[in-house]
């Protein structure tokens, strides 16, 4: 079974093929935008998490499709990401620093929900943040059928090699797709 880490970090698992840009931690370095290194077909399941929004809109529809090439049929990519919604309804909300990731990381000093809703958008690296909507809009677009498309909770899949990859508590828009 070849299951692969994309966009890895530091978070490295026992069994997938860990892969980043420039992480030390990472099984191979490499830039998923140039393509991966995989044969059609070749891939059972693939992981991503807080990796998606590092991409524009069309590094992200060629990241896809480059996943729907490699991926078998009946094989499985996970997404965590950030959810768009998440961050419009935190911005809109009263208790919008009771985040965790604000306590987390060190963002206490964020003064208003505009200060903290660019910092979302913008920081990090964050090229573009998704909705549901729009990462299944996305992954049709990559040739993926709708179907196949299902919304996920955190840590929580059928696939066994799925359940308990999140880390981050932020990872709140969670998609799975089959081929």
């Amino acid at each position: 079974m070849l299951m692969l880490n994309i966009g890895c970090g530091d978070v490295c698992f026992d069994g997938w093929v860990n892969i980043d840009l420039d992480s030390k931690a990472a099984d191979l370095n490499i830039d998923v935008r140039d393509g991966l290194p995989y044969e059609d077909n070749s891939i059972d399941y693939i992981y991503s998490e807080h990796f998606i929004e590092h991409l524009t809109v069309n590094e992200g529809i060629y990241f896809f499709e480059e996943v729907f090439r490699v991926l078998k049929k009946g094989g499985v990519m996970r997404v965590a990401t950030p959810s768009l919604k998440s961050v419009v309804m935190q911005y809109l909300s009263d208790d919008w620093k009771d985040q965790e990731w604000i306590k987390k990381h060190g963002y206490e000093y964020l003064q208003t929900r505009a200060e903290m809703i660019n910092l979302s958008f913008r920081a990090w690296g964050h090229k573009y943040l998704y909705d549901e909507e729009e990462l299944k809009r996305r992954l049709i677009e990559a040739g993926f059928n709708c179907n196949n498309i299902f919304q996920k909770e955190l840590n929580d899949s059928e696939f066994k090699d799925f359940c308990d990859k999140e880390t981050r508590q932020e990872s709140d828009l969670i998609i799975e797709v089959t081929k």
